[in-house]
């Protein structure tokens, strides 16, 4: 599998998952630059140092993919001062709300009824389908942005790793960058540092057993069944990634060559 090119990776205390895509391999033997594109975790809980620290990237815009029933969860964004905040939900706060209220406030049985038995993870499976599927009109928007003025760009939602992971994912595929290095940036979500702090009801000693914790983990597990699941999507419903760039993303091959420009070395 292809190796991602190592890098100092900054230690923030309230923003989860962060990180910069540069470094990753295209199929033509360049590279994507360092500083251009970056992905994380909501920017909610950051802290004053690491606001100073995200300030000091020179960010044009932040995508923030969370719906707002994720930003009365966790609040709105840290305001970073000159940085452009673009708001686009890819996920609808009523689909899958009881699910959701289930998963932080249901009891052991509870649970398994919703994600035993493989459940957990075919509901994944089915929500990066439905993304790449049902928010091509959202994800052309970033990359004709991208493509036009909007970087250094920050990708983010909740965890950092589903809603942006496909984000991140089609981003580097229009830009040409090797399908496993793709996968491989996108398993650095299972990183322990890395990973979305579940939030339960309860005592710590019902709240987070064993049990739980493994009927959860499909939920919060970045899988590369998951990420298969949205490239077959693609396969499935546009026959490969450039038609479906063309006509699912609207791309022109003139607007691919300045995506490339802006983000490939």
């Amino acid at each position: 599998m292809t190796q991602q090119v190592p890098s100092t990776e900054p230690e923030l205390a309230g923003v989860r998952n962060f990180r910069d895509v540069g470094g990753l391999p295209t199929v033509d033997g360049r590279r994507v630059r360092q500083g251009v594109l970056y992905r994380s975790g909501h920017l909610a809980h950051a802290t004053a140092e690491d606001a100073a620290f995200l300030a000091s990237l020179g960010l044009h815009t932040i995508f923030d993919f969370r719906n707002a029933a994720d930003q009365k969860l966790e609040g709105p964004d840290v305001a970073l001062p000159g940085v452009r905040n673009v708001n686009l939900p890819l996920s609808d706060p009523a689909d899958g709300a009881e699910f959701w209220k289930m998963v932080r406030d249901g009891d052991l049985d509870q649970l398994r009824a919703i994600l035993d038995d493989g459940q957990g993870a075919a509901r994944m499976v089915a929500s990066y389908r439905s993304i790449v599927k049902e928010r091509t009109g959202e994800h052309s928007r970033v990359l004709h942005a991208i493509a036009e003025d909007s970087v250094p760009a920050l990708l983010h939602c909740a965890a950092g790793k589903d809603r942006a992971g496909v984000s991140i994912a089609v981003t580097l595929l229009a830009v040409g960058v090797e399908r496993d290095a793709i996968v491989a940036d996108y398993l650095e979500s299972n990183a322990k540092h890395r990973r979305y702090k579940v939030r339960r009801s309860g005592s710590a000693e019902t709240a987070y057993t064993p049990e739980v914790m493994e009927l959860l983990s499909p939920l919060f597990d970045a899988r590369a069944e998951y990420l298969s699941a949205a490239f077959d999507s693609i396969e499935e419903t546009w026959g490969g990634v450039d038609a479906y760039l063309e006509r699912g993303l609207r791309l022109t091959p003139q607007t691919r060559e300045r995506l490339r420009a802006r983000l490939i070395d």
